[in-house]
C-alpha cells in the first residue's frame, strides 16, 4: 500500500506533466480503437458491395468459365446441383444463371455488353437487381421483358416500353440469333460497368436464344451463415468441386479484393505500432522527468536501505496507474467517436476498387475486443516503457544523488 500511495503522490507532483502524458497514450488508444471500426466497417462495405450486388457469396461453374466467358462452357448437371443446393442446410437461396456477351441495339444507335439470364424469383433472393430498379418494374417472367441501366439506355436513346434487338451466338454451333425485347426497367446500381454494360433477360428467355434446355454457366449461392462462404473446409464446396466443375467462394472469384482485404487487416496494426512508439517515447521521456525531479529523494530512501528492486517497483507502479487513466480516457474518447460515426457514417464519395463501385457511406464497427485487447496493450506497453527509467532509478547512488540540492 505504500508503493501505490507513494505513486500516487508521485503522478500530481507535476498534475500539467501527467495530464499531458494522459492525453497522449489516451489520443493514442483512441485513434487506433477509432482506425480498427474504420477498417471494420469499409471491410463491411466492400464485402458488402462484391457478395449482395451481383456476384454473390459463392458460385458453381464450369472451370475456366470466368476466365474466358465462353458460353460453350456450360453446366451440363444443373439441375443435380440445384438439387444438392436444395438440400444442403448451411444453403439459404441459390439461383441459376447464363451469360453471354452480344450486341444490343435500338431504332437509334448501338453497343456491346453482357447479357444475364436471370431467374426472376430465385435471383431477388441472392442479388440487388430488383433494388437497382428506378423505373419500371423488375421481370415477371414474360419473354420480351429486358431490364437495362440507366446509361445505356441514354446511349441507346430509349425509354420504357421502347423496343431492343439482342444479337447473340449460340452455344456449341456459334450460329447468330436474334430476339425482340421491350425495355420493361431501368437499373442503376451506382457503378459505371453494370449500369453501361449488363443487361437482364428471363432465364428461360436467354437459354432459348443460346440453344440451351435446363443447362447453366453459372449458379449463385447465398448462405444461412455468411461466414461459411469463405471456410475452404466446408462440405458443400468439396461435393460440388469435381474435375470440370468449380465452386469458388466470392474472395476466390474476386483475388483482387481479397488482397485488398487482406492488406487491410494489418492497417491497425501499423497505425497502432506507430501511435504506441510515440505514446512510449512520451512515458519515458515523462518518468525520466519525474525521476530527475526527486533524485535528491531516491538518493536518501536509497541511504536509508530501500532496495533497488523497490525503486523500480515504484516506477513501473506510477507508469502502470498513468496507462489505467489513459485506458479510461482513450475508450471513452475512442467509444465516442465510433458510437457518432455509426450512426452518422463517414462519407467517402464514389470510388472504385478493382472493379468495385463504392460509394457507401462508411459506418465505423464497435467491437468487444477493441475495448478489451487494445488497453491490455497499452498497460503492457507502458509498463515495459517504464522499465528503462526504472532501471535507471535503481542505479542511482546515494552519494552522487545526496550532491544534488533541493
Amino acid at each position: 500500500m505504500l508503493t501505490f500511495k507513494l505513486a500516487f503522490r508521485n503522478l500530481f507532483r507535476n498534475t500539467r506533466r501527467t495530464v499531458l502524458t494522459v492525453i497522449l497514450i489516451g489520443f493514442s488508444l483512441a485513434a487506433l480503437i477509432f482506425t480498427d471500426a474504420v477498417v471494420i466497417g469499409m471491410t463491411n462495405v466492400i464485402t458488402d458491395s462484391v457478395t449482395t450486388t451481383l456476384n454473390g457469396e459463392a458460385q458453381v461453374h464450369r472451370r475456366g468459365f470466368l476466365e474466358s466467358l465462353d458460353t460453350d462452357l456450360v453446366l451440363d448437371a444443373s439441375e443435380s446441383i440445384e438439387a444438392i443446393l436444395e438440400r444442403d442446410p448451411s444453403v439459404s437461396a441459390h439461383a441459376p444463371r447464363i451469360l453471354s456477351g452480344g450486341m444490343i441495339s435500338s431504332t437509334y444507335n448501338v453497343t456491346s455488353g453482357l447479357i444475364y439470364g436471370v431467374n426472376a424469383d430465385k435471383e431477388v433472393k441472392v442479388s440487388k437487381i430488383n433494388e437497382a430498379i428506378v423505373e419500371g418494374y423488375y421481370l415477371t417472367g414474360a419473354p420480351a421483358e429486358i431490364l437495362i441501366g440507366k446509361s445505356m439506355a441514354r446511349l441507346l436513346e430509349v425509354e420504357l416500353g421502347d423496343r431492343i434487338v439482342l444479337t447473340l451466338a449460340e452455344a456449341n454451333s456459334g450460329e447468330l440469333t436474334q430476339a425482340l425485347f421491350r425495355v420493361s426497367g431501368l437499373l442503376e446500381f451506382g457503378m459505371r460497368e453494370l449500369d453501361d454494360n449488363f443487361v437482364f433477360i428471363n432465364l428461360d428467355k436467354g437459354r432459348e436464344m443460346l440453344g440451351l434446355e435446363s443447362e447453366s454457366h453459372q449458379i449463385i449461392i447465398r448462405f444461412n451463415n455468411p461466414d461459411d462462404a469463405i471456410d475452404k473446409n466446408l462440405p458443400l464446396y468439396r461435393t460440388l468441386n469435381t474435375q470440370d466443375v468449380e465452386a469458388l467462394s466470392w474472395l476466390e472469384a474476386n483475388t483482387e479484393i481479397a488482397s485488398i482485404l487482406g492488406m487491410s487487416g494489418y492497417s491497425s496494426f501499423i497505425v497502432g505500432a506507430i501511435l504506441f512508439l510515440l505514446a512510449t517515447l512520451g512515458v519515458i521521456n515523462s518518468m525520466f522527468m519525474s525521476i530527475y525531479e526527486r533524485i535528491y529523494e531516491i538518493g536518501v530512501i536509497k541511504a536509508l536501505g530501500t532496495k533497488p528492486m523497490q525503486l523500480v517497483l515504484l516506477v513501473v507502479t506510477e507508469a502502470g496507474m498513468i496507462a489505467l487513466l489513459s485506458c479510461v480516457f482513450g475508450m471513452m474518447l475512442g467509444g465516442a467517436l465510433g458510437l457518432w460515426f455509426a450512426d452518422h457514417g463517414i462519407p467517402m464519395g464514389e470510388m472504385e476498387m478493382s472493379g468495385i463501385s463504392l460509394d457507401n457511406t462508411i459506418k465505423t464497427v464497435l467491437v468487444p475486443a477493441q475495448f478489451i485487447n487494445f488497453p491490455v496493450y497499452v498497460v503492457v506497453l507502458t509498463v515495459c516503457a517504464a522499465l528503462y527509467p526504472a532501471r535507471f532509478a535503481s542505479r542511482i547512488t546515494p552519494a552522487t544523488a545526496l550532491q544534488r540540492s533541493l
